[in-house]
């Protein structure tokens, strides 16, 4: 169906808030974003210069703050720009439409990688003498790259279905990005049918990519019981740990905005922070502090800096 849309420019309204908290929340956000965006590349630097952090675990990972380097500059400048000044509300239509593609590309791309962590962390508890075997790197190179373009499927067809729609009277997104259910708000012409295939298509990545992170990690509980020594199941579950605290705090805001009847533009404004925001900060935060091999990777990465 041809776009007959007549608006040209959208309005970002931003986040639910008064005036005067412009300028902290401009300082904050942008205090986060600089943080992330380092954190992450530190991540990509350290894994890539140290050998010993060659292994599926860390090509993965590396996988992982790629993606939330970007997630978070998708959303996060937009944002500061509607804080600084009101012009900075106005985006383009065929910008509007990048960054809507871009989002759900990088976010359903990260759903899809959690999953697979959550199988490599299966395997390598569970069958540990064959792990190196089943998770050779043509193997992860697969698995990475299954993710990459189920993302960005599943992205294109979010965005068709959003965009395919004539757009010509409201342009005034309640949102500080472009997201699906706040702008199928603004369409000319019933949107029910599109609402529920959206609704669907979120529903079924969402809901399956949780249940067989889910059934991976019962799984892995089941094994790591069976481990004999009180400091072999304490390491199991502290590898596991870290993994279950991002998921958490990437699929429950996630449900709660996209996988419930109505919406509620204030709160959903708030709620999206956490997995736009937060999410992407967590990752560096996360994995660096709980984890030793990157801490000392990092360590003899500064040493080693310092004496050169």
């Amino acid at each position: 169906m041809t776009n007959v849309s007549l608006v040209t420019t959208f309005f970002l309204m931003g986040l639910p808030r008064a005036p005067a908290l412009d300028i902290p929340l401009w300082g904050l956000f942008l205090v986060i974003y600089v943080l992330t965006v380092l954190g992450n590349f530190l991540i990509l630097l350290v894994i890539a210069v140290d050998s010993h952090l060659h292994t599926p675990m860390y090509y993965f990972l590396t996988n992982l703050s790629f993606i939330d380097m970007w997630f978070s500059t998708v959303t996060v400048p937009k944002m500061l720009m509607t804080l600084a000044s009101p012009g900075g509300r106005a985006i383009s239509f065929h910008s509007c439409v990048a960054q809507l593609y871009s989002f759900h590309f990088l976010g359903s791309t990260e759903c899809f990688l959690y999953t697979v962590m959550s199988y490599d962390r299966y395997l390598a508890i569970s069958h540990p003498l064959r792990y190196p075997s089943m998770m050779s790197g043509r193997t992860c190179a697969l698995l990475a790259t299954s993710t990459w373009l189920s993302g960005s499927l599943h992205s294109a067809v979010q965005t068709t279905l959003t965009f395919r729609l004539p757009y010509c009277g409201p342009n005034q997104i309640q949102h500080y990005f472009c997201d699906a259910p706040p702008i199928l708000k603004l369409a000319c012409t019933d949107t029910s049918v599109n609402e529920m295939v959206i609704f669907v298509n979120i529903g079924v990545v969402a809901s399956g990519c949780f249940l067989l992170i889910v059934l991976s990690y019962v799984s892995i509980i089941w094994s790591i019981l069976k481990i004999r020594t009180s400091e072999g199941r304490h390491r199991a579950f502290q590898t596991c740990a870290s993994h279950c605290i991002v998921v958490l705090c990437f699929f429950v805001p996630c449900v709660f905005i996209y996988l419930r009847p109505g919406s509620r533009d204030a709160v959903d404004g708030v709620v999206a922070v956490f997995y736009t925001v937060l999410t992407p900060l967590l990752n560096p935060v996360v994995y660096t502090l709980r984890n030793k091999e990157v801490k000392r990777a990092l360590w003899n990465s500064v040493t080693a800096f310092s004496v050169c």
